[in-house]
């Protein structure tokens, strides 16, 4: 019985390492194919057309509050009053 748990466990561990997202990725057999397999034909970055996209970026007209949504802002505490 022992045996047959040492063998299901051993093959189900070598089951999760084969079908890895990353495995799957590495089976391309080692070279990079892209459009800029070598360093030196990548293009060159241009400093001047990324500050001028930056300048087209226009300015936020008011500052983005991503959890604003989620819960509701705590309401103002009612004024006391005194009893007479």
């Amino acid at each position: 019985m022992k045996a047959l748990i040492l063998a299901a466990t051993a093959l189900a561990l070598v089951a999760a390492s084969v079908s890895t997202p990353a495995s799957a990725q590495r089976r391309g057999g080692g070279e990079e194919k892209g459009p800029h397999a070598n360093p030196a034909e990548a293009p060159k970055p241009d400093e001047r057309a990324y500050k001028a996209a930056l300048e087209r970026i226009p300015e936020a007209k008011q500052k983005y509050d991503p959890w604003g949504g989620v819960a509701p802002a705590a309401p103002a505490p009612a004024p006391v009053t005194k009893k007479k």
